[in-house]
């Protein structure tokens, strides 16, 4: 199993942001979901912060895959979480709980995530949060 994904994960976990960036390359492009590329460890902390700012989340049922002698890897875990502040564009926050399946995509190299890409069922959030 790829430590700097366990290690980029169990800092997610903790609320960690130094330690996710840690196992970040200078120049790591962060493919979020529904949005654009982000280059960049500053972009990347400017956009763990908003997230902390609106939601609560534990990463649980993790599964890690491996590949190519360490240079590619995918996890897929299940998101539990609270909506803690509206986000701009989305349904107004009220402390509501959400639960669903997603997976996370990974480069690395010289064991440094170089491209993370995260993907979940947008509409299956929002209509968690709606209910």
């Amino acid at each position: 199993m790829n430590d700097t994904i366990r290690a980029y994960f169990d800092a997610f976990n903790a609320g960690d942001i130094d330690g996710m960036l840690a196992c970040l390359s200078e120049d790591v492009a962060h493919h979020v979901n529904e949005g654009q590329v982000r280059t960049g460890k500053e972009a990347f902390a400017a956009f763990c912060a908003h997230m902390n700012r609106c939601y609560r989340e534990i990463l649980t049922d993790m599964v890690i895959f491996d590949a190519e002698g360490g240079t590619r890897a995918a996890a897929e875990f299940i998101v539990n979480g609270t909506y803690l502040e509206t986000d701009e564009g989305l349904p107004d926050a009220n402390g509501q709980s959400y639960r669903l399946p997603a997976g996370s995509f990974f480069s690395l190299e010289d064991g440094k995530i170089t491209r993370v890409v995260t993907y979940y069922n947008l509409a299956d959030w929002i209509k968690q949060v709606s209910a």
